[in-house]
């Protein structure tokens, strides 16, 4: 029987039911639950991002139906419990051979399963598709519904599988093969351990969905893990400038001990408690409102060879393979900026590419980078490890460009290390990203209005141009935003660069 709940902010009373995803973000939080189901509204609405990895998943979910001819899928336009009926038709079909969507219920819990797979002694196999490239934990709960309710719809399940990307396999070009792109796991006694929580799992959550208000949650690790909850604002209001949480990198331990003590302000913290010397210059620097050089930096600075080039990359990782030579969630990159002066006092130079089709452009990526980049010179990045991994990436592919890109390596100069190690701003925030650093020491600089404001903006945006279905135009518009953002990540660095030097003198 499907429970009877009653809302407070309704007149009527209401059946539900708990979809797998839903019953999945019970098993995260009962909290998250109750507000999916009767407070949808105080969610975050997914952004471009959020909607770019859903769209992906749904691509590598129709990839693995490659791997089932004859297949059916189930629509949904008319409605679940129409979907349910079709559903129900085709497993008495014995014409048919696999089952894409079907939607079961059973005691007030909806699941649609990927693929069910018809054996040939009637019985049948269940495979969740996942764009992951391994198991992850989560995942056990989000397959073990789906058994238990198909189970108890009236069919008997031999396997419940599993099946993700295989992150080895490599792409040879022309069609992706299905077969090796996924890897299938048996969960099946995985899944019959879960059965009993299941129980208990499912009684909690229909007790919560019954009560007028939502459950009182103490917020903790639960309100990220295993994924960051839509409604984490709700829960999690924005802490003070100088709230301790704002510590880089702080020990929990230290964090709680501190609470205990009745201490939430990095302006309380006494100068008697034991920080170490980064921590402790960092709460100098809040409870004085005073930024912090420290002594070494002129060193650091003086390491630096003209001409100087500032050097930033954009790429996306998509899990299916576009090229020959591509692994699943291999980067791919796209555009460069590069900011160059010759000698102290000179005027900055700016230099740039972005592919706008959807040819590989890793050749010509790689090609003119190395035609700007000359043989000397410093090449100062944010965060070395990104670009380095890009540039070896790029020798291994295309080895006609290693000795180049060998060069440039070991010409690199990472500007993050050293301003952890020897800067700090009370506008940080605790944060040494390139968006909280370049307001705090270059005011006149943000990224606040651009359309295009960070990395995973930039992998949007550009997907959506090379695909095309846009007019002249948009296109020049949309190309304009990439070169924007590109270009400010490296003006950014010229800036810093300049600022930290004139502090110094």
């Amino acid at each position: 029987m499907i429970p009877v709940i009653s809302n407070s902010s309704r007149n009527e009373r209401t059946d539900v039911r708990i979809s797998k995803s839903k019953f999945v973000a019970g098993v995260q939080c009962l909290k998250r639950l109750y507000w999916q189901v009767h407070q949808p509204e105080l969610a975050v609405e997914p952004d471009a991002s959020d909607c770019a990895i859903m769209e992906q998943s749904q691509e590598v979910g129709l990839l693995a139906h490659g791997m089932f001819p004859g297949g059916v899928g189930v629509s949904y336009d008319e409605g679940l419990d129409e979907a349910i009926r079709t559903t129900r038709e085709l497993v008495a079909n014995r014409d048919i051979p696999v089952i894409f969507e079907g939607t079961f219920e059973h005691g007030g819990v909806l699941v649609r399963v990927d693929i069910l797979q018809r054996r040939r002694d009637g019985r049948w196999r269940l495979i969740e598709v996942k764009s992951a490239t391994d198991l992850k934990d989560y995942y056990l709960d989000d397959v073990a519904i789906q058994s238990r309710v198909v189970s108890r719809s009236g069919l008997e399940l031999a396997s419940v599988c599993l099946a993700h990307v295989n992150r080895d396999y490599v792409f040879d070009g022309g069609s992706v093969d299905a077969r090796r792109f996924f890897r299938i796991r048996n969960l099946t006694r995985r899944v019959a351990k879960l059965q009993p929580k299941l129980t208990t799992q499912l009684r909690s959550e229909f007790r919560v969905l019954a009560m007028p208000n939502a459950p009182n949650i103490t917020p903790g690790s639960q309100c990220n893990d295993p994924v960051t909850c839509e409604f984490y604002a709700q829960c999690n209001p924005p802490r003070p400038d100088d709230h301790i949480g704002y510590l880089p990198r702080v020990q929990a331990s230290a964090a709680e001990e501190l609470v205990e003590m009745g201490i939430e302000s990095i302006r309380d913290i006494p100068d008697d408690y034991p920080l170490n010397e980064r921590l402790r210059r960092v709460c100098t620097s809040v409870q004085t409102g005073k930024p912090w050089f420290g002594p070494e930096l002129a060193r650091e600075l003086e390491s630096l060879k003209y001409p100087i080039f500032f050097m930033d990359f954009e790429s996306v990782n998509p899990p299916i393979p576009r090229f020959p030579g591509m692994r699943p969630y291999d980067q791919l990159p796209f555009q460069w900026s590069v900011h160059v002066q010759s000698k102290p006092g000179a005027e900055v130079k700016h230099y740039e590419y972005l592919s706008t089709d959807t040819n590989d452009p890793r050749r010509d990526f790689i090609g003119s980078l190395c035609a700007v980049m000359g043989e000397s010179g410093s090449i100062v990045v944010y965060n070395q490890t990104f670009e380095s991994l890009r540039l070896k990436e790029l020798a291994a592919s295309l080895p006609e460009f290693a000795g180049r890109i060998t060069n440039i390596q070991g010409r690199l100069w990472d500007l993050l290390p050293v301003m952890r190690k020897h800067v700090y701003h009370p506008a940080f925030g605790g944060s040494f990203s390139l968006k909280h650093v370049l307001p705090a020491l270059v005011p006149d600089m943000s990224y606040e209005g651009m359309a295009v404001a960070d990395g995973q903006q930039a992998g949007v945006a550009w997907e959506s141009l090379v695909r095309g279905g846009w007019s002249e135009a948009e296109r020049q518009q949309k190309r304009k935003e990439l070169l924007d953002y590109c270009g400010q990540d490296t003006l950014a660095l010229v800036k810093l660069i300049k600022q930290l030097s004139l502090v110094l003198e």
